[in-house]
This record gives structure tokens, C-alpha cells and sequence, in this order.
């Protein structure tokens, strides 16, 4: 009962937030959906946070230690690295779409190529790339609320109120509303996670080390890199890949134009990476549930940390636990629906009219908002996968604009429109083919060494994306005229 109410206050503490943050705010398109670009440097770092540190951080991350043991560490190895990436990249995006008024990731794709038809392109692959990751969110959401509630609510019924608070919030107070909560969420989300992650060791084995030592007694496999699947091409390759998609994403790209200036990001590119350190109890957690939660076997393995954590403590502290993995999904869930829905207005239903005024857009931006967020929980209950493999999915779609964002950013950009709408098409294609097929290179190149065959999947259509893009803008690039 107590773990109830805590989760009850928590939820509803979370909504009166989200919804004070508008205050006195005129909730424009601008400053809906980039605060205005008036956030601090505490803000766009917490805001940032919260789209990485989400309920994969606190359930898949934990869960892929329990069940595939040390290759999780590649998690806290990619978003360390891409923070260090963000000191470069993210200056040069934001003072061209500080320059030029933008509000959406497709909009800098359509500004830079001067093409409506790829901003367009660039908005359907961003849409369908998150769909996925809302999904993992509202899942998430669904079995930490079930389970810290001692099952008192169900997962459907979290599902749906979970939606119903983030439609609320993210209505009425947009991006300042979520970046309120972000607040809350990474101060809980950081004292329970490294109190976990410290205190669980100790209460069953002694220490961190002790732990080690009786993992490798019983399964030392899960302390070293396999021979197969995920071995350390697996890992070295999945780090790159991820790096290259991490900001990728449309919530993740747009939240750069939210700050006041450029030196916000070189600022948070150096204390950023230090936060990822988090995910390394998130780690301890999963593998110090190995011999204590015995016997949890796919999609059950992201339930490691929960069930760990009733068993090892007192309801009150389930129920404060539950709550900040709670605020794991609310957070980056009403991030990535806001984006999606932006994206959805502005960028392809009004695409092309350009004149068509802020406040129209907006209106229908929080209109489809809910929309987006009940197919979302619709394709909850459908099932699924584990919530690494949704996550894959959605990188591989995602890091598609690379090629064309990359080359973008050049004084002189090689790549014409043609060659990066053929490229990111091609990418897509063959993306969707791998998925539905569940497929791998060693099913692709069978016989080949374990160092070709493990590369990750991902790299296939980017390497196709990539080649396609060259030669149709060779073929498309205007040639200068010879004069007389």
C-alpha cells in the first residue's frame, strides 16, 4: 500500500510541475517547442539527459548485463563518446538554425539543400524512427509501475495513464513543462541507481569485487567478451554506429536549438560524459542480479533490477524507486511525441506552405500530439521484443541522415539534394528489409571471419546510403559554365 502511494504522489507531483512550468508563458510554436531558445546551460544539459537516460538506461541496460553480461558496458562507451562528439557538432548546428529562425530537425535538412521534398523525407524517417522508442518508453513504464505497485496497478492501466499525463503536460507547457520534470527525474533517477548500485553488492556479496569473483565462479562467460554474436568487433562496431545515430534523433537535434548560445554545449560536452559514469550501476545492478534472480529469460531479463529491488527492500523505498523509473519514461516519452508531432505539422502536412502561421501549426501540433501517443500505447499491447532490439531498429533508421547532415556542414557541401534523398531512401529500404528479417552478416556472408561476420547490421544500409549518395550526386552536381 505504501509503494502505492508513493508512486500516486510522485505521478501526480509530476503532472502539477509540467503544468506550472507554462506560467505565464505564451505558448507560441517557438516557444512550445524550443522554449523561446532562452534555456541555460543546466537546463540543455538535464533536457539532454533525460532523452538519454530513459527507461532502456534503467530496464534494457540492466537487463542486457543480466542476460548478456559485460557487453552492456558498450552503452555508457557510446554516449560517453558521443558527448565528446557534441563539443564539435552541436555549436555548428545550432548557429545555423539560431541564424535562420528553425524549429525542427527537417527544417534544417530542407534549409540546408533548399529542398522541401527531402525536409519532407527527413520528417517520415523521424517519425517512424521514434514510434519505436515511444514505445519502449510506455512499455517500460507499464512493467515499473506494475511491479513497484505489488501488482495493485496493472500494466495496461499504467500504460494508459502514463499517456494520458504526458498528453497533459506536453499540451499545456510544451518543452519547458518536460524540462521541469527533468529536473526532478535526474536528481531521483541519480540517488537511487548509484544507491543501488553501491548498496546491492555489498548486501549480497561483500563488495563490487566479491561479486565479480562469484559471477566468474558460476558464469565467468559473462564477464568476458564471446567468441560469437556479440564479440569485440560486435562492440567496437555498435559503439560507432551509435555514436554516428546519437544525435540523430529529432528530439535530440531539436533540444540543441532550445539554448541561449553555443557555449552552452562545449560546456556540457565536458561534465556530460562524467553523468554517463551512472550507467556503470546500472550494470552492477544487473549483474548482481544474475545468481540472486535466477532463471529470467528473454524479454523477462529487463526485469532484473525490479525484481532484485522488491526483493531486497522495504515497500517505501520500492515505491521511490518506481517512481524515478517512472520519470525515466515520462520524460524523453512527452520529448519524443513533441517532436514526432511537430515534425508531422510542420514538415509534412504543411510542408508545402510556408507561410502558414505559427499559431496554426501549433494548434495542430498539440492536436496530434495525443493522436501519436494512443498509437503509440496501442502498439504496447501488440507485444514485442526485448527493448534493446526495438532500440536497434530504431538507430538503424535514424542514422540514415548522417551521410547528408555530415556533408552539410562542409564549406562546401558535395552532396546534392538528389544524392541525399536517393541515399537516405536507399538506407531506409534496406533497413526495413534487415529488420523484418531479423537479419545479420553472418546470415548474410556466411563462411566469412568472425571479425566481417560481427560487424553490426547497422552499417549495411548506411554503407549502401552512403555509396548512393556519391554517385547520384556526381551525376546531379551542376556544372559550371565554360566561358566563350
Amino acid at each position: 500500500m505504501i509503494a502505492l502511494i508513493i508512486l500516486t504522489a510522485f505521478f501526480l507531483l509530476t503532472i502539477a510541475i509540467g503544468i506550472r512550468a507554462r506560467q505565464k508563458q505564451k505558448m507560441n510554436l517557438e516557444n512550445w517547442a524550443v522554449g523561446g531558445r532562452s534555456f541555460n546551460t543546466v537546463f540543455v544539459f538535464l533536457l539532454t539527459a533525460g532523452e538519454v537516460y530513459t527507461t532502456f538506461s534503467f530496464l534494457g541496460g540492466s537487463g542486457w548485463a543480466y542476460s548478456k553480461g559485460i557487453s552492456a558496458v558498450y552503452v555508457m562507451v557510446y554516449i560517453a563518446l558521443s558527448y565528446v562528439t557534441s563539443y564539435f557538432l552541436l555549436p555548428l548546428i545550432w548557429k545555423y538554425a539560431h541564424e535562420h529562425r528553425l524549429v525542427s530537425q527537417s527544417d534544417f535538412f530542407a534549409k540546408k539543400y533548399d529542398s522541401n521534398l527531402l525536409g519532407v523525407v527527413v520528417a517520415l524517417v523521424g517519425v517512424i524512427a521514434i514510434i519505436p522508442i515511444v514505445v519502449i518508453q510506455l512499455k517500460g513504464l507499464g512493467i515499473i509501475v506494475s511491479l513497484t505497485s505489488y501488482g495493485a496497478i496493472p500494466m495496461k492501466t499504467a500504460v494508459v495513464v502514463g499517456t494520458i499525463a504526458i498528453i497533459i503536460y506536453s499540451v499545456i507547457s510544451g518543452i519547458r513543462g518536460i524540462a521541469w520534470i527533468a529536473v526532478l527525474k535526474d536528481f531521483m533517477i541519480l540517488a537511487v541507481i548509484v544507491f543501488m548500485g553501491i548498496y546491492i553488492p555489498i548486501h549480497y556479496y561483500g563488495g563490487i569485487g566479491p561479486m565479480f569473483e562469484q559471477i566468474e565462479a558460476v558464469k565467468p562467460e559473462l564477464l568476458t567478451f564471446p567468441h560469437t554474436t556479440y564479440t569485440v568487433t560486435w562492440f567496437i562496431s555498435t559503439v560507432l554506429f551509435y555514436v554516428l545515430g546519437f544525435y540523430m534523433w529529432p528530439q535530440v537535434f531539436a533540444s540543441t536549438f532550445t539554448a541561449k548560445n553555443a557555449r552552452t554545449f562545449r560546456k556540457n560536452a565536458i561534465i556530460s560524459p562524467i553523468y554517463t559514469l551512472m550507467l556503470l550501476f546500472v550494470i552492477f545492478i544487473g549483474l548482481a542480479a544474475v545468481l540472486q534472480i535466477p532463471g529470467l529469460e528473454g524479454d523477462e531479463s529487463d526485469l532484473a533490477l525490479l525484481q532484485l529491488a522488491i526483493q531486497t527492500f522495504d515497500p517505501w523505498f520500492v515505491g521511490i524507486i518506481g517512481a524515478a523509473g517512472m520519470l525515466t519514461a515520462l520524460v524523453p516519452g512527452s520529448m519524443l511525441l513533441m517532436s514526432a508531432s511537430t515534425l508531422l505539422t510542420k514538415n509534412i502536412i504543411y510542408s508545402y506552405k510556408p507561410n502558414t502561421p505559427d499559431p496554426k501549426i501549433a494548434r495542430l501540433s498539440k492536436f496530434l500530439l495525443p493522436v501519436l501517443a494512443i498509437i503509440s500505447c496501442l502498439f504496447v499491447f501488440q507485444g514485442g521484443n526485448a527493448l534493446a532490439a526495438i532500440l536497434q531498429v530504431g538507430y538503424s533508421l535514424i542514422v540514415q541522415l548522417c551521410p547528408s547532415l555530415f556533408a552539410s556542414l562542409m564549406k562546401r557541401n558535395p552532396v546534392t539534394k538528389q544524392g541525399a534523398l536517393a541515399g537516405i531512401i536507399v538506407g531506409i529500404l534496406i533497413t526495413i528489409f534487415i529488420s523484418n528479417y531479423s537479419m545479420t552478416l553472418a546470415t548474410i556472408l556466411p563462411g566469412v571471419p568472425t571479425a566481417i561476420s560481427d560487424i553490426n547490421i547497422g552499417f549495411l544500409p548506411l554503407a549502401a546510403n552512403v555509396i548512393v549518395t556519391i554517385i547520384v550526386s556526381l551525376l546531379t552536381q551542376k556544372k559550371p559554365r565554360t566561358a566563350l
